[in-house]
C-alpha cells in the first residue's frame, strides 16, 4: 500500500476532501456589496483570507473575531480553493 508520510493513500484522499461550505458562506446583495460572507455576518471570505495572508494566525483570528469558528475559517479556505463554484451557482444568494 502506497504511503504519504505517515498516511496511507486512502487516509490522504480522505483528508483532501473539500469541506462542504455551502451552509457557511452566504451571499446577500445588500450586505458587503454582495461579496461572499460567513454565515450572514459582515465578515467576508476575502477578509479572512487577507488576514491569514498577512500573517495573522488562526488562533489570533479566532480571538479577535469571537463570532468566527475554525469551521468558518476552513470554509473560507475551501471556498477559495473551489472558487469557480461561485460563478457556477454553488453559493446561492439569500
Amino acid at each position: 500500500m502506497r504511503r504519504f508520510g505517515s498516511l496511507t493513500a486512502q487516509e490522504q484522499a480522505d483528508r483532501l476532501r473539500v469541506l462542504d461550505y455551502t451552509h457557511l458562506i452566504t451571499i446577500e446583495p445588500g450586505k458587503r456589496s454582495g461579496q461572499p460572507c460567513i454565515r450572514g455576518l459582515r465578515m467576508t471570505v476575502r477578509d479572512v483570507l487577507e488576514y491569514l495572508a498577512g500573517g495573522m494566525s488562526v488562533d489570533d483570528l479566532l480571538a479577535d473575531f469571537p463570532d468566527l469558528t475554525i469551521e468558518d475559517i476552513r470554509g473560507c479556505l475551501a471556498s477559495a480553493a473551489d472558487r469557480g463554484d461561485f460563478e457556477a451557482g454553488r453559493c446561492k444568494p439569500l
